[in-house]
């Protein structure tokens, strides 16, 4: 079988030891299986009380932590793990699924090839309810939303990514679809500027709160939510929706 780069991976059904080095993935497994989680890392915070063995970051896995648990797979993914710790995983003998999710039916088809497919489980049924209510129809409001993700300085969210593809699902224009990065610099008083109808103020990667990140805006509105909702892809896809809409009214 092939993971989502097409990269060939034997592996022997249905696994039982996993190694997850995204922490959205991390969540999907535990809601899913949680007895075959052998390994996370440090940024996997979800479920609360998650106990395994910890491997250190997403950019820099301890590999011999990772070997010392024997995982029958190791879950990684495109965007948040370096090419150079798939590789010397795989040439230690380790089976490594990568997955490639930027969009939100992406998310849906790469996690159901994940479990039905790589981990032979089946499609679990949160994932199932979760693709039924993304699939409701949504009425399409024509506001400009921007998502900050830092400050000092200053990034927004911007082309190709799962949350920018989520904004347009929920109804409203991803101000910068078309921007030349995907998580681009920009000045304050380019973000805070006429022609935006909101600026979502997420709780990570910076940890936007009432007290710092709204008092920079003077002219556009802000909302503060989860970030959860807003890039993880996994089991928080079940109450993102719902959310998201909260923030946005």
């Amino acid at each position: 079988m092939h993971d989502d780069l097409g990269f060939h991976v034997a592996l022997s059904q249905p696994v039982r030891r996993v190694v997850s080095l995204v922490p959205s993935l991390t969540g999907a497994i535990a809601a899913t299986r949680p007895g075959s989680l052998v390994g996370a890392t440090d940024w996997c915070t979800h479920p609360a009380g998650l106990e395994v063995a910890r491997v250190r970051g997403t950019k820099n896995p301890d590999r011999s932590a990772i070997l010392a648990l024997s995982p029958d797979v190791v879950i990684a993914n495109k965007e948040e793990n370096r090419e150079l710790d798939v590789r010397r995983l795989r040439e230690a003998g380790v089976p490594v699924w990568v997955t490639d999710i930027e969009t939100l039916d992406r998310a849906f088809s790469s996690m159901r090839r994940l479990f039905d497919e790589a981990l032979g489980w089946g499609v679990p049924a949160w994932l199932v309810e979760a693709e039924r209510r993304w699939a409701e129809p949504v009425r399409e409001s024509g506001r400009r939303v921007a998502v900050a993700i830092w400050r000092d300085p200053w990034m927004v969210v911007g082309r190709d990514t799962f949350t920018g593809d989520l904004l347009g699902r929920l109804g409203v224009v991803h101000a910068f679809a078309d921007a030349s990065d995907r998580y681009p610099h920009i000045d304050l008083a380019d973000l805070d500027a006429g022609d935006l109808d909101l600026v979502l103020l997420p709780d990570e990667p910076y940890v936007f709160t009432a007290g710092d990140g709204p008092e920079a805006f003077a002219r556009v509105p802000t909302a503060l939510c989860s970030g959860r909702a807003l890039t993880w892809y996994g089991p928080s896809l079940l109450t993102a929706r719902d959310d998201l809409a909260a923030a946005l009214a």
